[in-house]
């Protein structure tokens, strides 16, 4: 499962060995246990990757088979193509801009999306971004 954490600040990307099922069974629980809010919807969300990054051609030619795998490559602003992905979304707020979206995908696709992201994390530290 991949697990997208939006903050303030931006995201964080974690790839987890878990069901999202399992992930959310415990999420609910802690939410109980410290009596807090708690939203979960299916939902969609998406990040920006670098259109430069050198194995991004590789990874939209393994989802061409995959149609409909949850998972979707947009050009977007210049210089980046934004990747989507169909899942669920947790917070406080169905309306809040900061939560964590959790989806699950093949095994190839996670793990190749989350080099990608890695990739484009340490581009952007070697760039002060």
């Amino acid at each position: 499962m991949l697990k997208l954490t939006y903050t303030d600040d931006g995201f964080w990307l974690e790839q987890l060995s878990m069901t999202v099922e399992t992930w959310l069974q415990s999420r609910l629980l802690v939410s109980l246990h410290a009596g807090t809010a708690l939203t979960m919807e299916p939902t969609t969300a998406s990040f920006l990757l670098p259109e430069d990054l050198p194995e991004l051609a590789t990874f939209e030619a393994l989802l061409w088979p995959e149609l409909g795998c949850g998972v979707a490559v947009a050009a977007c602003d210049a210089g980046y193509v934004e990747i989507c992905l169909n899942g669920t979304w947790v917070g406080a707020d169905p309306e809040a801009e900061t939560g964590v979206f959790v989806t699950r995908l093949g095994d190839r696709t996670e793990t190749f999306l989350y080099r990608l992201w890695r990739q484009a994390e340490a581009i952007a530290e070697l760039h002060g971004d």
